[in-house]
């Protein structure tokens, strides 16, 4: 009976343990990614123009994938980071902009899709974000 019993969670353990690892694992893959980024800013009648660049993500980048970020000088903290299944969310408060805001992104295999909505004081704007994996890194991405 203690050999069935042992065979039984040996049984179960196998064939739970790719799974348990898949959840685990980052919904983002390392190497090069071309990341789209449109804002739209309702009281602003002058439409921007959407800016895209690409970005080499590392291993360590991928198993944390960030929101994307400000520029060095600003002082923006993120909190309530959460990465969940495949879905990224957070908040983030810049005291020198008088800015606050959340965002959300949500990966598939290779591509993901998400949205930042941000408060600067009276003026509000969300952010889009599209991203598309292109391979590995090859030393042309920033």
């Amino acid at each position: 009976m203690r050999l069935r019993t042992l065979a039984l969670c040996t049984l179960v353990l196998a064939l739970t343990t790719p799974l348990l690892a898949a959840e685990a694992r980052s919904p983002m893959k390392a190497g090069k990614w071309q990341i789209t980024i449109t804002m739209d800013m309702p009281n602003i009648p002058m439409k921007l123009p959407p800016v895209t660049i690409t970005k080499c993500v590392t291993e360590e980048q991928a198993e944390r994938p960030e929101p994307p970020k400000g520029s060095k000088g600003d002082d923006c903290k993120i909190s309530d980071y959460n990465l969940s299944g495949n879905t990224v969310t957070w908040k983030v408060v810049c005291e020198k902009e008088n800015t606050t805001g959340e965002g959300k992104i949500t990966f598939s295999s290779e591509s993901y899709d998400g949205e930042a909505h941000m408060k600067m004081g009276e003026i509000e704007m969300t952010q889009k974000f599209a991203g598309k994996y292109l391979g590995a890194c090859d030393g042309s991405e920033k």
